[in-house]
């Protein structure tokens, strides 16, 4: 196995810049973040700070668990970990980004949208994802990406971060 650094900590922090900028310049008024646990929400509170330094005003942020809404959970596990959603606002009529840290087959965010769908009638829904690495099955793209990339499907894509990891980057792990 061999580990090939996509992004450094450093990379990140400009790539999350630069789509804290193009959101803010889309227009932030009635839109909130919404994370997909688990790396999902981090990154969410990432952009969000980037968003409020740029804007000068707070961007609200919430976390989605999508566990009960996978189409593979019986090939997941048998007691699939259940954690908590918070959404301390009402998503009905406001703008949702949705936030995680890969983009592989679409399905995550499928069941991310059958998830938020529960909770109320968003404006819209938008997805940022920090890398998208092909292979879709589904119909699925993001609206704003941090690096797009050609993968194979012996690779694994690993976006490590601080809160969870202990540390911030990406990298690329391949199995023979």
């Amino acid at each position: 196995m061999k580990d090939k650094i996509l992004l450094t900590k450093s990379d990140m922090d400009k790539v999350l810049l630069k789509i804290a900028q193009k959101i803010v310049e889309d227009g932030t008024e009635g839109v909130v973040l919404v994370g997909i646990r688990s790396r999902g929400v981090p990154l969410a509170k990432l952009l969000a700070s980037k968003i409020e330094n740029i804007q000068g005003k707070p961007i609200e942020v919430g976390s989605l668990d999508i566990n009960l809404y996978r189409d593979d959970l019986s090939e997941v596990n048998e007691q699939p970990v259940v954690r908590s959603t918070e959404l301390p606002f009402s998503i009905t009529g406001k703008g949702i980004i949705l936030v995680d840290d890969v983009l592989y087959t679409g399905r995550t965010i499928r069941a991310a949208m059958d998830a938020l769908i529960d909770f109320g009638r968003p404006k819209f829904i938008k997805l940022m994802v920090m890398i998208d690495r092909g292979w879709r099955e589904l119909p699925i793209q993001a609206d704003y990406t941090g690096k797009n990339i050609t993968t194979t499907q012996n690779q694994n894509v690993k976006v490590m971060l601080e809160e969870i990891d202990g540390e911030n980057c990406v990298y690329v792990k391949e199995y023979k």
